[in-house]
């Protein structure tokens, strides 16, 4: 009787053993753990930790709430501007309802990344080329809002939308270089000629300022002999400025004649000889 009851205790307490493993689950804290009892959901949804379930009865599915980084294959299509394509980008996403994600729809990793796919063909074919180059925040604004409206009914939030890449042809970006450097150098013409306009009200400044000082011009012509001779030339051709003839000239007219003087004295001392 004894060796009985040993025998129905040892075979209770493994079979308690055995119930207790299999009802036994643990929930990581990244993770959430949603229950079906014979198929129909429960309401709670279980937090991390240890937990327990109803062996053969319940069953429980776990769902990841991380940020998932997903990448979308690179779409190939025509832009609004008749220019062929091909943009890739990743989405950011993250479970916020657990058994939304896993009643309403089969999949929810595989809907995000056709949602991503199909959103992305449909900017490429309402954006320019110039959009998709250069105003590529509003771009991904517009996507992160195109995935994010359906998503929400599947129990997933999307975080951020990012175009990664844009490929263009080879022809396409042979012409964008022919375009920018047209670009480039029609902005060079423009610089230039702007200081030459510059350049020109400046010397005529000059030169109404030398008009009204000769003085101005021989300093002018000074200074441009110190900087040719500090090239250290051996020849140097100076021109003589008509300024100093002219002032040669003007110096000479104001002196008295010399005969004039000479002829005053002679007959003085032709008288004083006659005395």
């Amino acid at each position: 009787m004894v060796e009985a009851l040993v025998a129905a205790g040892a075979a209770l307490v493994s079979f308690g053993a055995v119930y207790a493993m299999a009802a036994a689950r643990v929930v990581k804290q990244y993770e959430r753990g949603v229950v079906f009892r014979l198929g129909r959901l429960r309401p709670e949804v279980r937090g991390p930790g240890f937990t327990t379930i109803v062996p053969f009865v319940d069953r429980l599915q776990k769902v990841n709430m991380q940020i998932v980084t997903m990448p979308v294959p690179a779409q190939e299509g025509i832009t609004r501007d008749n220019v062929t394509v091909r943009v890739d980008a990743v989405v950011y996403f993250r479970v916020t309802s657990p058994a939304e994600a896993l009643v309403r729809v089969e999949d929810y990793k595989f809907a995000v990344s056709q949602m991503a796919q199909t959103s992305l063909r449909s900017i490429i074919g309402k954006s320019e080329l110039d959009d998709l180059l250069s105003n590529r925040e509003k771009l991904n604004q517009g996507l992160e809002l195109m995935i994010d409206s359906p998503a929400v009914e599947w129990g997933v939030t999307i975080d951020r939308v990012e175009i990664k890449d844009v490929s263009l042809p080879e022809t396409m970006k042979r012409s964008m270089a022919r375009q920018a450097e047209a670009d480039r150098e029609r902005r060079a013409r423009v610089i230039n000629a702007d200081a030459e306009l510059q350049a020109s009200k400046k010397l005529a400044e000059a030169a109404k300022e030398m008009s009204e000082q000769p003085a101005a011009l021989q300093l002018r012509l000074l200074q441009t002999v110190v900087a040719v001779a500090a090239e250290k030339n051996s020849t140097l051709v100076l021109p003589f400025p008509v300024e100093l003839l002219r002032f040669l000239e003007r110096a000479q007219q104001q002196l008295p004649p010399a005969g004039g003087a000479e002829g005053s004295g002679g007959p003085g001392g032709a008288n004083s000889g006659q005395e």
